[in-house]
């Protein structure tokens, strides 16, 4: 399984991008009109709250308009198709859970776009780690009432961010070490799956816990387990996965971003600077902490050999469970 050492988190430097020199200069180098970034999940998810908190910081920076568009669908492959097919000139930006890259090339065979060639990494930008919660009407106060549940009469009926996403691989292998009938019911991105348990339309949920945290912080859902090195600060009564012996301890959201595979290595690497000098202002940083993130910025490189081992891990699971795509 794919660990968080993977990526270490860089110095976060490059500061002077945000200068007001900054702007002018990066105009120069091609930066002449709106940037989009591009979220293939549905608005209020991880990736759409990360791109609306770095757009009017990315603005400043660039001294162009940068705005989100939501391109849900297709486990992210209608976002990504739109970026790999976009102009390779840095303006349209992804930005979205990248191990749903890793994952859909197993997935999806015949994927409309090839993610090593079409899409070229920037930077990965932060982890978090997942949080297994129940709707706050359930029977279930920790794991091992919620394995009694899952052995029991109706069983669970476990939401996830959509077929083959990380979310639901997760789940499959936590719900095999739970036991007992598990009913796994996919929605388009986690910020529906966040619904349905607050409505009380599933039961169970395994999601990043930046979306997921303010729900069981205000009480409409029941936090049961997170995964990570660490408890959350937010949520210190919640144990580890690793704590529960459950699978999939080193699971979670990872927010990167990528650009048109062609695009001019200078305009990547512009762009990393931008986007690391944004990662380090407090105001950033501290939120992103308070949604139970934490930076991982790095560079297209460690990213690119981040993804590559990352496919191979999670494919493998794709194939063990033999998951297909609805």
């Amino acid at each position: 399984m794919l660990r968080r050492t993977l990526l270490r988190a860089a110095p976060l430097a490059g500061a002077a991008a945000l200068s007001p020199l900054a702007a002018p200069a990066l105009r120069a180098q091609g930066f002449d009109h709106t940037l989009r970034i591009i979220v293939p999940n549905a608005p209020g998810g991880t990736s759409d709250i990360i791109a609306r908190l770095l757009a009017p910081e990315m603005t400043k920076a660039l001294g162009q308009s940068v705005v989100v568009e939501n391109r849900a669908g297709a486990a992210g492959n209608i976002g990504a198709d739109a970026v790999a097919k976009s102009p390779p000139d840095g303006h349209t930006l992804l930005l979205m859970d990248v191990s749903t890259l890793a994952i859909n090339p197993a997935l999806f065979p015949r994927i409309s776009f090839d993610v090593q060639r079409d899409l070229a990494p920037v930077t990965m930008l932060i982890y978090a780690p997942y949080l297994a919660a129940t709707r706050n009407t359930l029977a279930v106060t920790d794991a091992a009432s919620l394995a009694a549940h899952a052995r029991g009469k109706g069983g669970l009926n476990l939401a996830n961010a959509g077929v083959g996403s990380l979310t639901h691989l997760t789940a499959v292998e936590v719900a095999a070490k739970l036991g007992g009938e598990v009913t796994h019911v996919p929605y388009r991105g986690g910020a529906p799956a966040l619904l349905a348990i607050s409505s009380g339309e599933a039961d169970m949920i395994i999601n990043g816990a930046t979306a997921t945290q303010p729900y069981v912080v205000n009480g409409q859902m029941r936090g049961i387990a997170v995964s990570g090195p660490h408890r959350l600060a937010a949520l210190p009564n919640v144990p580890t996965f690793a704590e529960l012996g459950w699978p999939m301890a080193d699971a979670g959201t990872w927010q990167g971003v990528m650009v048109q595979g062609n695009t001019p290595r200078p305009l990547v690497e512009k762009l990393e600077t931008v986007l690391r000098a944004v990662m380090a202002q407090p105001a950033i940083a501290g939120r992103i902490a308070e949604l139970g993130g934490e930076p991982r910025v790095e560079g297209p490189d460690a990213f690119r050999r981040w993804l590559a081992q990352a496919t191979e891990s999670y494919g493998a699971i794709v194939r063990t469970h033999n998951i297909r795509p609805e």
